[in-house]
């Protein structure tokens, strides 16, 4: 799926290291006000444990994860939603984004920022105002159009228009629409207008190398900023990271056990990402290859077949489906088969993450 998730944050704050860390890429860094002139965009590779789980039962010649999309977009300065520095370029990638992970600086270091102290919860008030800012404006647009609409007594023009009215009601009150309940239908009705406060939020927490659970009052005024706005939130060192991600790896694993870290926070991370998207795995297993695919989490059997091939959507019949659990619980898939674990599901099945798949179709 081409879904995406746009790093944001204030120059300087450690977006570029976290990118950089997460492809294994060196994304140039400069120095203030700008980190990032054009976004750079990579698919990085999700950490998934069932891969190796499969293949301790099922052999086969290769293995191939699932990924999601990352995109790092040039830092923001204050008057982004009037225009000024690069904001109509900043605003207009992040619209393009499915989901929004902003970094937050929670270290200290020799850097000097915009006022010359970290500040996390005005530096999240200062990105968030932006993008309210910006969606204002959107929102008061359509409005102008919705009201007009909506006195013919179409029911989809009165939706519009009140859907846009809340939204205007929530930014006016300071509060992001992102935090408000929304009615499936309702969130339909929103989505061509793109609102930035709308897309999910993962706040990141770049913290310094002795806080890497995220203890300290910087990380915790992130975690209570993502609270407040319907938001999720992760700590990480992105200097750690990216110093975890030079070393060889046996290296790498003796440092983890001396940090007692069980995994890189990068492994996190990613998977924080795929969840932020909505996404879940499915997994096709066979002699050729083990391959992890991404779906929506609300996808049907004939949709996750689609991401195979459009054909098998068109033609789908019946899935055979068992867990990882079966498999490993069972030892193989003749096991799985013969202690009826091998379910038939119908077109109305909705996937679940492990459920491991094979469909039938008319050609």
């Amino acid at each position: 799926m081409a879904l995406s998730c746009g790093i944001v944050g204030l120059p300087n704050v450690g977006k570029s290291t976290i990118f950089s860390a997460l492809t294994a890429a060196q994304a140039e860094r400069g120095n203030y006000p700008f980190c990032t002139i054009e976004p750079n965009v990579a698919v990085v590779d999700v950490p998934d444990a069932n891969l190796a789980r499969l293949r301790k039962h099922i052999d086969s010649e290769k293995i191939i994860p699932a990924s999601c999309r990352i995109v790092d977009i040039a830092g923001l300065i204050e008057g982004a939603s009037r225009g000024e520095g690069m904001g109509n370029q900043f605003l207009a990638n992040i619209r393009e984004c499915d989901a929004i992970m902003q970094v937050v600086r929670c270290f200290e270091s020799t850097v000097v920022l915009r006022e010359g102290a970290v500040d996390p919860a005005k530096d999240m008030e200062l990105i968030e105002t932006e993008l309210m800012l910006a969606d204002l404006q959107t929102l008061e647009k359509a409005r102008d159009r919705s009201g007009r609409a909506a006195k013919s007594g179409d029911k989809d023009a009165i939706l519009f228009d009140l859907v846009v009215n809340r939204a205007v009601e929530a930014l006016n009150a300071g509060r992001v629409p992102r935090s408000l309940d929304w009615k499936p239908p309702e969130r339909e009705a929103l989505k061509p207008l793109c609102l930035m406060t709308m897309k999910p939020m993962l706040y990141v927490a770049n913290v310094a190398d002795d806080d890497c659970a995220g203890t300290s009052a910087h990380a915790r005024s992130v975690a209570a900023r993502a609270v407040a706005s319907g938001a999720e939130w992760l700590p990480i060192c992105g200097d750690m990271e990216c110093e975890l991600g030079s070393l060889e790896v046996a290296e790498r694993v003796a440092f983890m056990e001396q940090l007692g870290m069980a995994e890189p926070g990068l492994d996190r991370l990613v998977r924080s990402v795929y969840k932020l998207l909505g996404l879940q795995t499915y997994y096709t297993a066979g002699p050729k290859e083990i391959r992890a695919w991404t779906v929506s989490c609300e996808a049907t059997a004939p949709q996750a077949a689609g991401v195979i091939h459009t054909d098998f959507e068109k033609g789908f019949i019946r899935a055979q489906i068992y867990s990882v659990t079966d498999l490993e619980e069972l030892g193989d898939e003749a096991a799985v088969k013969a202690a009826g674990r091998l379910r038939t599901e119908g077109r109305d099945y909705r996937m679940r993450t492990g459920d491991v798949c094979h469909f039938l179709f008319n050609r």
